[in-house]
């Protein structure tokens, strides 16, 4: 996979040896379900992904759901995907990391996004 990193003016890519289509749904989710129904399912997300025992998405959590729903994904893709939103660097991600974690990897979330302050009204944001 090729994954490019945007925000600066040159870009920075990563060569993984893996590629996949992605298709950025988080954008329309939001103008559907609005900002709090968006953010309740990004707390489903999280919760289906977690270790109900602590409270945070391990390793093990990780690839337990993988495995469940079928995917076949290496141990090192795993390990890569808890580093990236790994912000504390405690080895897990909490459900604040991994809100994080989604918004940073939804390019069409982040490609439009001004301080409220901006905003004519609360309502057009």
């Amino acid at each position: 996979m090729m994954q490019q990193f945007a925000g600066s003016s040159s870009a920075t890519e990563i060569d993984y040896g893996w590629e996949f289509d992605f298709e950025d749904f988080f954008p329309s989710m939001v103008a559907t379900l609005g900002a709090e129904g968006f953010l309740g399912e990004l707390c489903n997300g999280f919760c289906l992904l977690m270790d109900s025992n602590k409270g945070v998405i391990t390793f093990e959590s990780l690839k337990t759901t993988a495995t469940l729903l079928g995917l076949d994904v290496r141990d090192e893709e795993l390990v890569m995907m808890i580093m990236e939103g790994d912000l504390d660097g405690d080895g897990v991600l909490s459900q604040m990391e991994f809100c994080i974690l989604m918004f940073r990897l939804s390019p069409g979330l982040m490609m439009d996004q001004r301080p409220r302050s901006m905003c004519v009204d609360d309502n057009t944001y």
